[in-house]
């Protein structure tokens, strides 16, 4: 019975060197950059989809409160780059003390290149 008994030990003890040796699979880190930064950019337009040049566009950090606005060219777009991709931005464009709906940019979206449209109705 000792003679089993130290058999037994003595494949247990092999058997756990054996796979002590063993190479250990490497497992590679995946991460999935998320982007630094991102771009925010529009057409502001009138109710029958025509630019409106000389709109303001302005962008609200929800976090600070901070606000930067936009001077809309001859072609109706307005752009903001460099945006924080963890904060919710608030955007909305006025022409002529009239105003369009406020849309907001969530932290959830995670395109690096977002699209807003923001339509006045000019009276």
């Amino acid at each position: 019975m000792r003679k089993t008994w130290a058999v037994l030990v003595g494949l247990m003890l092999a058997g756990t060197l054996a796979a002590a040796q063993l190479p250990r699979p490497q497992f590679r880190e995946v991460k999935e950059r998320a982007p630094q930064t991102r771009t925010l950019t529009g057409f502001v337009s009138n109710e029958h989809g025509s630019a409106l040049n000389d709109s303001v566009v302005y962008l609200t950090n929800t976090r600070t409160m901070g606000v930067k606005t936009y001077i809309v060219g001859k072609d109706g777009l307005y752009r903001f780059p460099a945006l924080s991709p963890n904060i919710d931005y608030q955007v909305y464009a006025q022409y002529k003390n009239q105003k369009s709906d406020t849309k907001t940019l969530s932290s959830f979206d995670s395109r690096p290149n977002a699209v807003i449209n923001l339509r006045i109705d000019v009276k």
